[in-house]
């Protein structure tokens, strides 16, 4: 039986591991605070994720839902890490037929919240059918959320005055204070892709509309050191509570015997390494480079001879893009040669190796901003959760 003032919260992500991971993070730093978690996806997701804490394991429950069969999706295809780009869209339909086994658990095991993503667009009507409160939880920052739309029935209506490619070249009106957040015309082909209705029945656009319209609070991945202008923006378009969850950095990974012997050698062996020696390159769950792209990219490590320092916030001065050609998004091994030792070694990029140092050591590596997030997430749930009584009367 739940213990007075517990909060029972339900978990549902996109099946991509780059959205998994962090709301697998998010669940267990509600779980420390002493709320009951059951953490939903389907079977072969859940074997991968990363082993629990023992300390966290009474308060997390598993949920495994099969999925169900879709043509043209592989068989043991659950995740978009399993699938080439072009069968994600059948993943979406699979997602999509877990609506009813997923209305069965939540009608039998009454959560007081359920957080989910971006991708189940009727999961806030079935939500507010059994009286549960909703949380969209994004795990990109407000910065998106407000370059994507004016508001929820903007999205969902397409009253986007932006109609073609290079509309979305430039910061949006709505944007009120100065800002660098556009795509380059080869990510605004892309993204239009999104807005077109796919095989699985809708388009990712309406998704997104879908459970902005739908929930009670938006919670986001981020911090206020990091984006206050554009938390306080999301919440001014939407009308809506925004709160920010903290960055989720990963913690480290726990086997029975404590941390995890993969990351125990990692460590060992980085501990070894020459400091300024070792290139770390991350890459978006679902990016599928070419094998040019690819040659690109480790000749211009090598020709820099440098570390990389991926994911930089150039906005910030923390660090700069790499040049890639403005229609189709290439990029060649002298720029990134030419851009690594600009950031690490040239005179001119001093400024941002301080900033990388002094402001991205706080917002990552600061347990008070962690911390500070978390406590205000959960005590809000803590303060709006729905009582028997606001749920038999309609509230």
């Amino acid at each position: 039986m739940d213990e007075p003032g517990e909060l029972h919260i339900a978990m549902f992500p996109w099946l991509a591991f780059g959205h998994i991971i962090p709301y697998l993070e998010l669940a267990k730093l509600i779980a420390q605070r002493g709320h009951k978690i059951s953490f939903i996806s389907t079977p072969r997701n859940i074997q991968r994720l990363p082993s629990i804490p023992p300390n966290l394991t009474p308060r997390m429950n598993f949920v495994s839902l099969a999925l169900p069969h879709v043509e043209n999706l592989p068989n043991n295809a659950e995740a978009t890490a399993d699938l080439p780009f072009d069968k994600i869209p059948y993943l979406k339909e699979a997602y999509d037929r877990l609506q009813d086994s997923l209305f069965h658990f939540l009608n039998s095991s009454s959560p007081d919240w359920i957080i989910f993503d971006f991708a189940p667009y009727w999961l806030p009507e079935i939500a507010t059918k059994l009286g549960i409160s909703s949380v969209f939880f994004s795990i990109v920052g407000a910065w998106t959320i407000s370059f994507f739309g004016s508001s929820y029935t903007a999205i969902l209506n397409g009253d986007d005055p932006r109609t073609e490619p290079q509309h979305f070249t430039v910061p949006p009106k709505w944007i009120p204070f100065p800002s660098k957040v556009a795509f380059r015309i080869h990510e605004a082909k892309r993204f239009f892709d999104h807005t077109e209705v796919n095989s699985s029945g809708v388009s990712d656009s309406f998704r997104s509309g879908s459970v902005l319209a739908g929930c009670d609070v938006i919670a986001v991945r981020s911090c206020l050191e990091l984006e206050a202008d554009f938390l306080r923006l999301v919440e001014d378009l939407h009308c809506k509570p925004v709160i920010p969850v903290g960055l989720l950095p990963p913690s480290a990974q726990f086997s029975e015997g404590g941390v995890e012997e993969k990351w125990v050698t990692i460590r060992e062996w980085l501990d070894k390494q020459t400091q300024g020696s070792v290139v770390y390159i991350a890459f978006g769950s679902e990016l599928t480079m070419n094998q040019n792209e690819i040659t690109e990219l480790a000749l211009g490590l090598e020709l820099s001879d440098q570390g990389l320092i991926a994911r930089v916030f150039e906005g910030k001065k923390v660090g700069i893009e790499v040049p890639r050609d403005e229609e189709d998004g290439s990029f060649t091994r002298n720029s990134v040669a030419e851009s690594l030792r600009m950031v690490v070694v040239d005179k001119e990029g001093s400024a941002y190796r301080e900033n990388a140092k002094q402001q991205m050591a706080t917002l990552f590596g600061d347990e008070t901003i962690s911390d500070r997030c978390m406590d205000q997430f959960v005590a809000f749930l803590r303060s709006h959760r729905k009582l028997p009584s606001d749920v038999s009367s309609g509230f």
